[in-house]
């Protein structure tokens, strides 16, 4: 099963009202409204796109090691993956996909992160939870985020639905600020520029995995 089925899966049960969500439909459409909203503004056109070159990084993992986006590099190609957080089932889901691909990335030589606002307790949580082998990298007040051009503020009317919700983002992040990065997925080369580029203003869409292949082939085949 691919992982956008999983995921179309999961969120027709959400919208169904099915255990263990149980949200009234009024939630939903809130939620619906907020997403069409950030598609309307076209913030995902304006983020970095492939021929881009990546803004370098360094973040910590849950452990507090220090991970940068040069040190990555110098090894080879890079996945990163930006995600909302561990309360969010699509991330996860996301996550446990690129878990499984990773065997494919590795083989082609190349490194695989992810990154999310969410501080390294969270972090740990997430790799835990989804049985990650990859450094998971909080990034705090989305800086890194903004740097791809991924950074949102959330509408006020999302902020009470997340209270409301008991979906603590400034506890989750550390953070008091309530923005999140749209979801999104870069291959980017040894040179630092990026050959794919998928971001998704629309939290319930995620690239295939496999997508990344072609890229990173021709990345291998360079560096050969």
């Amino acid at each position: 099963m691919t992982l956008q089925s999983r995921l179309d899966a999961f969120k027709a049960d959400f919208e169904a009202g099915k255990p263990p969500y149980n949200v009234p439909y009024s939630v939903i459409e809130t939620m619906r409204r907020a997403t069409a909203e950030l598609i309307a503004s076209g913030a995902a056109q304006r983020a970095l796109k492939a021929g881009d070159k990546l803004p370098a990084f360094t973040l910590s993992d849950p452990e507090g090691n220090t991970v940068s986006s040069d040190g990555l590099l110098s090894k080879g190609p890079l996945v990163i993956s930006f995600y909302r957080g561990v309360w969010c089932p699509y991330c996860n889901m996301e996550l446990q996909a690129l878990q499984e691909a990773l065997p494919q990335f590795q083989e082609l030589g190349a490194s695989l992160v992810a990154i999310s606002p969410q501080n390294p307790a969270n972090s740990r949580k997430s790799v835990r939870q989804n049985n990650l082998a990859f450094p998971i990298l909080s990034d705090p007040h989305n800086d890194v985020a903004a740097a791809f051009g991924l950074r949102f503020e959330m509408q006020d009317y999302l902020i009470e639905l997340y209270k409301s919700l008991k979906n603590d983002l400034p506890a989750f992040n550390g953070d008091p600020s309530w923005t999140l990065p749209m979801p999104a997925r870069y291959a980017v080369g040894q040179d630092g520029v990026i050959l794919y580029a998928e971001v998704n203003p629309d939290y319930t869409r995620r690239p295939e995995p496999e997508d990344m292949l072609p890229a990173l082939r021709r990345a291998a085949s360079l560096s050969a």
